[in-house]
């Protein structure tokens, strides 16, 4: 067995080890018949955030508009089509995801996943008109402050950040394509 052969195996992984285990799969409710996720989610978002006024008074859509920033964030430049996307997209969708955390008052370090899917359920109850039900969606990831989350929901502040990221995501889809994607 030479040198090459007995270092294969340790290089094989540990390609893997530095893959690390695939990112939980980020929830991200689209309207049916919406085609390609990532098209629709960034469609959505980028006007959603270069002006958030738009959604003054609507928290349930803030709420989806904010679970779909946060699947873009973890989701997006992982995607296969999205890897010839500009080096700033990733890094700004995250840095757009943290100033809508910290706008929300949602934790940092929750995971995306469990971010998204508690947003989604949140405008689920607001849908359903039962605040309540919205309220404590959120508890979880606002350390029991669900009720100020859902308030600030309705009273976004401007996101430039946010609307940077989301921006440069339309960008992106329109200079390679993907806009024509069906």
């Amino acid at each position: 067995m030479t040198v090459s052969s007995r270092l294969l195996p340790l290089l094989l992984l540990a390609a893997c080890a530095a893959q690390g285990p695939p990112a939980a799969e980020v929830p991200l409710a689209m309207p049916a018949g919406a085609g390609d996720p990532a098209r629709a989610a960034v469609l959505a978002a980028a006007p959603a955030f270069a002006d958030t006024a738009s959604l003054a008074g609507r928290p349930a859509e803030a709420a989806r508009q904010a679970a779909r920033l946060e699947w873009l964030a973890a989701s997006l430049v992982q995607r296969p089509d999205w890897r010839r996307a500009t080096p700033l997209l990733g890094p700004a969708l995250e840095q757009g995801r943290a100033e809508l955390r910290g706008a929300l008052g949602l934790a940092p370090a929750v995971p995306p996943p469990a971010a998204a899917a508690a947003l989604l359920r949140a405008a689920a109850g607001l849908d359903a008109g039962d605040a309540g039900r919205a309220a404590a969606a959120l508890d979880p990831v606002s350390a029991g402050q669900g009720q100020a989350l859902l308030q600030r929901l309705a009273a976004l502040p401007p996101l430039p950040r946010a609307a940077q990221a989301t921006g440069l995501a339309q960008s992106e889809l329109m200079n390679d394509g993907r806009w024509d994607v069906d």
